[in-house]
């Protein structure tokens, strides 16, 4: 008999409707989940229990009649994202007891599809780093080796749902901070294009490069959440419209025959993908030209010089983030460094900065104009362990490490794109391996398409970490 948390947020949906589960019983079951294996994988900062419970009576009401679609179906908010009256510690010491008086828009969005949160999921100061470590919780770690760290920033998002703690959750992603842990976990992330999810209303999207997405273990699942996620609010800089096609749909159309192009080489000098991502990678391409699509070889179109510009624009955000002088003293050694390195730039640097990347990354994507999607891995280490990255104390390694880890997901950052990470690949270890479909700028419908064609190709629901 499939137990409640083996069923993917739409299952539980459906269940739901037919009155086959209430949802006070699928949410007391996902908390009981949560009590028994949440605090070993460092999964979540705050749990809102009572608050759930009674948002699920309230849900069972409104199932009697016109309900929002996932009216009482759990999912899991990720603790850089405002909720009203709900602890919002953006993993850091320094903001502990703040409590936001708004909700993040796409707080409101979700609540609105009828998804009920069950907390505030794990994440490093600030979600500054792609493995998830902080002075309030300590790491998140994959289900799949609880040794290792679950990848960041959307770390104990994915361990959530990795897990079975909730069936799917939000998370954000400047950097590859969906992607990153979705590999390491074992299931499905997907960062939109650029303006898809608005940042509001105390959000700034000023950079470009961040923007709010889905994980989950279904792609149907990361379509659905999208969807409610996917409009705009008033006085956005980049808005995207609302998806003319629900993204739902797209997932059962078949993608047709795409030209594929794809590389493995970075665009880092003397940083290389491991024998895992690399059979991953092959794996992948093998199975995208059983399918029927062509896929070309390519070298890395995106230039090396990218990366200095990049972390002018990552340090000047995160010099920006006020705070006042007595926190700095309880702000992790990585932390301090990114500020101090931010504070150190120009507004002239910063100007140049964006304005490379804009027009590197223009240039790189109207060539790319050539192919309907790309394949790359989507790290180029397994998991490592929780004390690899910063083990030295030194910031500069750190961030070197970082580097060897996930040297292809900022790409999409930059330029913009759509782009996930897929399940589809397991070390000799039993490590999750993931790797990555982009596709062309505002596109997200044609590369769910791909991604649901794929799932169904090589499925990956049923294969769980043993909790």
């Amino acid at each position: 008999m499939t137990e409640l948390h083996e069923m993917d947020a739409t299952s539980q949906a459906e269940a739901l409707r037919s009155g086959d589960v209430s949802s006070v019983e699928l949410v007391q079951h996902h908390l009981d989940r949560i009590d028994a294996h949440g605090e070993a994988l460092g999964a979540f900062i705050t749990v809102t229990a009572e608050q759930a419970l009674e948002r699920a009576a309230a849900a069972d009401i409104a199932l009697r009649g016109d309900a929002a679609p996932f009216t009482g179906v759990p999912i899991a908010i990720k603790d850089l994202t405002f909720t009203r009256d709900i602890p919002t510690s953006m993993g850091s010491a320094a903001m502990r007891d703040f409590v936001p008086p708004v909700n993040a828009y796409v707080v409101d969005l979700i609540e609105k599809a009828g998804f009920i949160s069950l907390g505030k999921t794990n994440t490093p100061e600030f979600g500054l780093s792609s493995y998830t470590d902080n002075d309030i919780l300590g790491p998140a770690r994959t289900p799949w080796d609880t040794s290792r760290n679950a990848g960041g920033s959307s770390g104990g998002a994915a361990a959530a749902v990795s897990a079975g703690l909730v069936p799917l959750a939000q998370g954000s992603d400047g950097g590859g901070s969906i992607r990153i842990p979705a590999s390491s976990c074992g299931i499905f992330g997907f960062k939109p294009s650029r303006g898809r999810v608005s940042a509001g209303p105390a959000g700034s999207d000023w950079s470009g490069l961040a923007v709010d997405g889905p994980l989950s273990r279904t792609v149907r699942d990361a379509a659905a959440l999208l969807d409610a996620m996917a409009h705009p609010m008033p006085g956005d800089i980049r808005p995207l419209p609302d998806p003319a096609v629900p993204y739902v749909e797209w997932t059962r159309r078949d993608p047709g025959r795409l030209r594929i192009a794809r590389w493995s080489g970075t665009h880092l000098e003397g940083i290389e993908p491991g024998p895992d991502a690399l059979e991953a990678f092959d794996a992948a391409g093998e199975l995208l030209e059983s399918l029927g699509h062509e896929v070309v070889d390519i070298p890395n179109p995106f230039p090396q010089a990218l990366e200095p510009q990049f972390n002018v624009i990552w340090s000047s955000g995160i010099a920006g983030v006020p705070l006042p002088p007595e926190a700095e003293a309880v702000l992790r050694p990585n932390t301090r460094y990114w500020r101090a390195r931010g504070a150190t730039a120009s507004a002239i640097e910063l100007s140049q900065a964006m304005q490379f990347l804009e027009a590197t990354t223009r240039e790189v994507v109207t060539r790319l104009l050539a192919y309907d999607a790309v394949l790359t891995p989507t790290l180029a280490l397994p998991p490592q362990p929780v004390e690899w990255f910063n083990e030295s104390g030194d910031p500069v390694e750190d961030h070197h490490r970082e580097l060897l880890y996930t040297p292809y997901t900022a790409l999409y950052n930059m330029s913009g794109q759509p782009a996930a990470s897929l399940p589809l690949h397991w070390s000799a270890e039993s490590l999750p391996i993931g790797v990555m479909l982009a596709g062309m700028s505002g596109q997200d419908g044609a590369l769910f398409s791909l991604c649901a064609q794929v799932e169904a190709a090589a499925p990956w629901l049923d294969r769980r970490p043993a909790i």
